[in-house]
């Protein structure tokens, strides 16, 4: 892929996809606060942590290099 077709590319992916997937993972811990109560601080931070890792996994190859000129 071309160095400009992934900085389109990942600017979409921050601009547009990022926000629905906070949207998602905050609608996931309101489900899980409404089906099995508030868990504790510490659940929920790991939870929020593998969240903010998970989302990169499939965009790797696309924010790869995209910094270098």
């Amino acid at each position: 892929m071309e160095l400009k077709t992934r900085k389109r590319l990942s600017i979409l992916i921050l601009v547009v996809l990022m926000p629905l997937y906070v949207i998602v993972a905050v609608s996931l811990m309101n489900w899980l606060d409404g089906r099995f109560g508030r868990q504790p601080i510490w659940v929920e931070l790991l939870i929020y942590i593998v969240l903010g890792i998970l989302w990169t996994l499939p965009f790797k190859r696309v924010f790869r290099g995209v910094g270098k000129g």
